[in-house]
């Protein structure tokens, strides 16, 4: 079975979360007093998890944070709770593994943090210039390459970082993933601190299970591959390691231009070398600080981290990006397991994956989730990829699972399938994006359906409304990113392709530029590298191998061309107004607080 989620309580941090909820009640009182100043108040709403929406005026969105991922049922129902009673029926989940709930005003905020504290949840540094919802890989303690189940360890790091004073005024974000393996199903290889499970042999021949710790990782405009800081890191010194890192970061980076401040921009100043050895110095000297967080924590000790185990016979399931996905059955129960159930792992348990479209699961959906998840006794995770999954299952769960599924809309097919686009928020209610991402998204998972493609794969595409990658348009095999385009003298929504994007064995390839298009034509673009992706690829071949082998992003980009035209205002005024949208485009974007 995998670890058991436990609620923090090593620094009684349920009674820090009463003062940090009884402190933001009284600070939102005072800034509408006009007692606390917007620049003063926007740190601590920040800190607090809360970010303002295009919108303006109190409407708020609340970032739960969720480390490791889960969540229980107990959880799930509060999420269906205050989506319903502070939002508008729905919630979202997040690349990151949070949970957002929009358009909550402000006065009313208080109390979803006092419900989700009862739950053991917090929203707490979920934004801001903190250390951020630590990740883990959504398979963690049930996946059959795993060299150790890291979710104890992304929790311990969650308990140990969250309000550490060390992390409350960064220079930038800093953020933290584990990966089990080196398929780096966490996403450990654009992160400021990725983790990734390995294995040494020692000189007796023994095999000791560790640590790699990759660091300086970035999307964003300007994406940096982590960089690894050591061969090889003892369970021992992980946390001691993690801090040295966060601590060289609190001294070194750049507090006086916020588009370089992030972990990537001290290396690219100092040099990895430089940043290595000041790392590893702070490692060693560790030990008598306050906040030395000591060898094994706790929490890992007490629940265990061994991995899962393969299993010595049986189907063992292949996991990462690129995994080749057929859908040979017919009837939908079979289509379900061909692509949405992981089997392997020793102890003979199955995880499956419940398809959330754009990451939005409305009230219903949460309650009937938290229902499933009693009802079998399953552990369920909230993944990258915006799906939840459910773990600890039997093999003859799996029909119940899928029947409960399919009464809430969650049952198609879409794990590691074309359908299953990515997208962050976008110009919905985020101030910075400058183009509608997530109905982008709708409308190529519609061209997909129509053209009969949506099932192509092992092929993922993820869509953000700008540069800043919340989408993660970089990692993907295609990404895009908004833009403004002009066009017989007007504005017009549009986007950036890139192809070949991929992480995964401890590399990774930021995608490359195909070229620019028009938004709308945006979905017809990437039916085209789909279906020819799909007729060209050799049994079994990767998306990224094959755009090398045809030429790369550049050659694919020629059959796209054609694409790349903006009819005359006249002819098609559809192209100058974006998804979801009935006015003509305008960039109108706000300012922003990512960089705040």
């Amino acid at each position: 079975m995998g670890a058991t989620p436990v609620i923090p309580a090593q620094r009684d941090l349920d009674a820090e979360q009463q003062r940090d909820i009884q402190r933001f009640e009284q600070a939102v009182a005072g800034y509408l007093a006009g007692e606390i100043s917007e620049d003063v108040f926007r740190v601590m709403r920040l800190n607090n998890g809360i970010y303002g929406q295009r919108q303006g005026g109190t409407n708020q969105m609340v970032r739960i944070k969720l480390p490791a991922g889960t969540i229980t049922p107990e959880q799930l129902d509060v999420m269906a709770q205050i989506s319903e009673e502070f939002s508008r029926g729905w919630g979202h989940i997040t690349t990151r593994q949070n949970v957002q709930v929009h358009y909550v005003e402000l006065t009313r905020v208080p109390e979803v943090m006092r419900r989700i504290a009862a739950v053991g949840l917090t929203s707490r540094e979920a934004c801001g210039d903190t250390v951020r919802n630590v990740m883990a890989c959504h398979l963690a303690g049930a996946c059959p390459h795993e060299q150790l189940d890291v979710t104890p360890w992304a929790e311990a790091a969650y308990e140990h970082f969250v309000r550490n004073p060390i992390g409350q005024r960064l220079p930038r974000k800093f953020k933290i993933n584990f990966s089990g393996c080196s398929s780096d199903c966490g996403q450990a290889m654009f992160n400021d601190a990725g983790v990734i499970a390995v294995t040494r042999t020692l000189p007796d021949g023994s095999t000791e299970a560790g640590f790699r710790v990759f660091i300086a990782g970035g999307l964003g405009a300007n994406p940096h591959p982590a960089l690894a800081l050591e061969e090889f890191t003892t369970r021992e010194e992980l946390l001691p390691t993690i801090e040295a890192v966060l601590r060289l970061f609190e001294q070194t980076g750049n507090r006086d231009n916020k588009l370089r401040a992030r972990l990537k921009w001290v290396v690219d100043t100092l040099g990895i070398d430089e940043v290595r050895r000041r790392v590893l110095k702070l490692r060693h000297t560790l030990p008598a600080s306050s906040t030395w967080p000591g060898g094994i924590p706790p929490l890992v000790q007490k629940v265990g981290d061994a991995a899962a185990g393969r299993a010595t016979s049986g189907e063992v399931t292949e996991v990462g990006q690129g995994v080749a996905v057929s859908l040979i059955p017919r009837d939908p129960y079979g289509r379900w397991v061909a692509t949405s159930v992981i089997r392997g792992t020793a102890n003979g348990t199955v995880s499956a994956v419940a398809y959330a479209a754009l990451g939005d699961i409305t009230a219903a959906q949460f309650r009937a989730l938290a229902s499933i998840q009693r009802e079998l006794g399953a552990s369920v995770r909230l993944s990258n990829r915006q799906n939840v999954v459910f773990r600890d299952l039997t093999e003859a769960q799996l029909p119940v699972l899928f029947e409960r599924l399919e009464a809430i809309g969650m049952a198609r097919p879409g794990a590691e399938l074309s359908r299953d686009v990515v997208a962050c928020p976008g110009s919905d209610t985020c101030n910075i994006a400058v183009t509608q991402s997530r109905g982008l998204a709708a409308a190529i998972g519609e061209e997909l359906e129509k053209e009969g493609l949506a099932e192509v794969g092992g092929i993922r595409i993820n869509i953000s409304g700008c540069t800043n990658s919340c989408g993660q348009h970089h990692i993907a095999d295609i990404g895009f990113f908004g833009a403004e385009r002009r066009a017989h003298g007007q504005a017009a929504p549009g986007y950036q392709m890139l192809l070949g994007g991929y992480v995964g064995q401890e590399t990774i390839h930021f995608g490359e530029k195909a070229l620019r298009l028009p938004a709308k034509a945006a979905p017809h673009a990437a039916v085209r590298v789909i279906r020819r992706f799909n007729d060209e690829r050799t049994a079994g071949e990767a998306f990224r191998s094959w755009m090398d082998r045809v030429g790369g992003a550049a050659e694919i980009a020629k059959g796209l061309v054609d694409l790349d035209v903006f009819p005359k205002p006249e002819d098609a005024p559809e192209f100058y107004v974006d998804y979801g949208e009935q006015a003509p485009f305008v960039a109108a974007v706000g300012e922003s607080e990512c960089a705040v």
